[in-house]
């Protein structure tokens, strides 16, 4: 089965402050709503765009998910 992107995004949490993954991957953490069992990219997109914290950018996202793709392919 594969990995949630929630859960693949939490193991960047504690990293530099200064880092753009590691303020995702806390601001992730800090999201009660977040679809934490979604691996579909528009579910989870959708819910970037519209629901989540400001300073969760959408272009951060595509690179977490790029790498996400990558190492659960």
């Amino acid at each position: 089965m594969k990995q949630s992107f929630y859960l693949y995004v939490l193991k960047f949490r504690g990293g530099q402050k200064a880092d753009k993954k590691t303020q995702f991957a806390d601001n992730t953490f800090e999201q009660h709503d977040f679809p934490k069992a979604e691996t579909d990219f528009d579910v989870i997109s959708r819910y970037i765009e519209e629901l989540a914290h400001p300073e969760m950018q959408a272009s951060v996202f595509d690179e977490l998910w790029e790498l996400y793709i990558a190492e659960n392919s």
